[in-house]
């Protein structure tokens, strides 16, 4: 089985921008979203991505935490675009930005739309327990908090936020959040 360990972190500056080394545009959408999942009709999301002229299937588990069952397979972007287009309850869309620090590589995500002002980082490791640089820049981490998911992003979007969730200091899950996607 394929196992992500992911593990996110809100911003605490711009300082990141300086070591991007490459950026791109991404859309995805959900065939399985949260509304499933928050029903207890699915046990994983189903995700479509599109990043430039690449597309790709996801199929990640739904469980709280940094380690998660994930499969991704690609898929002819004709295919994406129609599936993105007809098939998804919405598209969130984002600019990912790829910055190394000494060797390790975190994807920023900088999103747009109805999510546009969140930025998150996110690091993929090789087990839980593994070390990671942590820059200045890298600010509360927020793995454990499912409205930053994706896959809530779409059903609940940044621009709907209440002020005590978009507070990156509340330190904790607010009233009544979801444990998981």
């Amino acid at each position: 089985m394929a196992t992500e360990i992911e593990r996110k972190f809100l911003l605490a500056d711009e300082r990141w921008r300086q070591a991007v080394v490459r950026s791109e545009r991404m859309a995805q959408g959900y065939l399985v979203g949260a509304k499933a999942l928050h029903e207890g009709l699915a046990r994983a999301s189903v995700r479509v991505r599109r990043a430039g002229e690449r597309a790709w299937l996801n199929i990640k588990s739904a469980t709280l935490g940094i380690e998660r069952a994930e499969f991704e397979y690609p898929m002819p972007l004709g295919d994406a675009e129609t599936v993105l287009d007809s098939l998804c309850d919405g598209v969130l869309e984002k600019i990912r930005h790829y910055v190394e620090v000494d060797g390790t590589v975190f994807e920023v995500d900088e999103f747009l739309g109805d999510n546009a002002g969140l930025v998150v980082a996110e690091v993929e490791l090789p087990a839980a327990d593994a070390p990671f640089p942590r820059p200045p820049w890298l600010g509360r981490e927020v793995s454990a908090l499912a409205r930053y998911y994706n896959v809530n992003l779409i059903a609940h979007p940044f621009a709907r936020w209440t002020q005590i969730e978009r507070a990156a200091a509340d330190g904790g899950r607010t009233e009544g959040e979801q444990a998981c996607c």
